[in-house]
């Protein structure tokens, strides 16, 4: 708890899992990626960063990207199990454009903080590596169905690997469960937590940060666009005060159920102790449960009481505000 504090404060610095790093060069990268994923990636200038998501034709999210731009290379940053099948897809999908991709991984950690150090970023074409984090903000094209106020302020630096030890000298340091605390507080979803093979964008109120809605066509787009204007996410992401009156917390994968009702309802996709909201969790959960359901956590530990705090409503989608047809009454006579 103190550790977190101090990372709060922007006291400490926390030395990241390891991340993939992909760097893709040449003069078309811009817009080549951009022509992939869901973000507005031409008109990234040096030094800016930004969210994208890679997803299906069916508009479920396979790959979330935090992106980097140093005005000579992209970089591509994304959990480290999934580097990998990136990598692979990305080189099948050059075709005749001027791009180069490498995998970086090996040469970069990841070191985050509640505010940017330049100092301690590896510097690319004059500007030092940082992603930084917009949520729970909007970016140019995106749309946030929240209205959950949350104050959130995070940064990813990259460091050479063979520098770590002697950028990290003397630094107050913060294990991953102080950071890992603070996304959770602040209902920040995570790909390697929150996205399953099911994960809708919009399930995740990744609009906000992730999706440009008015930019041209990539795959999954179609189903973007249906869902947010005409249609509601089959799930939604909330955010859970749980009981800690016995000690003990949920594990990830534990359902999630009405109080007082035998069906699952969800699960639990994060869980985490904050300095000072206490034991609180994250969960995907059905958009049929109402937003202000008692709910219960299930699991080995038995049952733990939770309160929701709502990230993503009931309400999300169908902004178009289109009116439903009158049925026609064909079993009437003379008409």
């Amino acid at each position: 708890m103190i550790e977190q504090r101090k990372l709060s404060e922007g006291e400490a610095l926390c030395l990241l899992d390891t991340q993939g790093v992909i760097a893709v060069s040449g003069t078309d990268r811009l817009t080549w990626l951009h022509s992939l994923l869901s973000q507005n990636l031409k008109n990234l200038g040096p030094g800016e960063s930004t969210e994208a998501l890679l997803l299906d034709p069916q508009g479920r999210i396979e790959q979330v990207i935090k992106v980097i731009e140093d005005g000579q290379i992209t970089w591509l940053l994304v959990d480290h199990a999934n580097t990998e099948a990136l990598l692979g897809w990305l080189q099948k999908m050059v075709f005749r454009m001027k791009v180069e991709i490498t995998d970086q991984s090996a040469k970069f950690a990841t070191v985050g903080a509640t505010k940017e150090f330049p100092e301690i970023s590896f510097v690319s074409s004059g500007h030092p590596l940082i992603w930084k984090d917009n949520w729970p903000g909007v970016v140019g094209g995106g749309y946030r169905y929240s209205s959950r106020s949350v104050n959130h302020s995070w940064f990813e630096h990259l460091v050479e690997v063979s520098r770590l030890d002697e950028v990290l000298a003397g630094k107050s340091m913060a294990g991953t469960m102080a950071a890992d605390g603070l996304r959770v507080a602040a209902g920040r979803p995570k790909a390697i937590n929150e996205v399953d093979e099911k994960s809708l964008p919009h399930e995740l109120d990744l609009l906000s940060t992730a999706v440009h809605l008015s930019k041209g066509c990539y795959r999954g787009q179609e189903s973007v666009a249906k869902v947010h204007n005409l249609g509601h996410p089959p799930r939604r992401l909330t955010f859970l005060h749980l009981d800690g009156s016995e000690h003990a917390l949920p594990d990830v994968g534990d359902e999630i159920r009405v109080l007082g009702e035998d069906k699952t309802r969800g699960k639990i996709t994060s869980v985490a102790q904050h300095f000072d909201m206490g034991p609180i969790a994250l969960a995907v959960i059905s958009r049929s449960v109402p937003e202000d359901a008692e709910l219960e956590v299930v699991g080995k530990n038995g049952s733990i009481a939770a309160t929701q705090e709502v990230i993503v409503p009931q309400s999300a989608g169908s902004v178009a505000n289109i009116p439903k047809l009158p049925k026609l009454n064909l079993g009437a006579k003379g008409k």
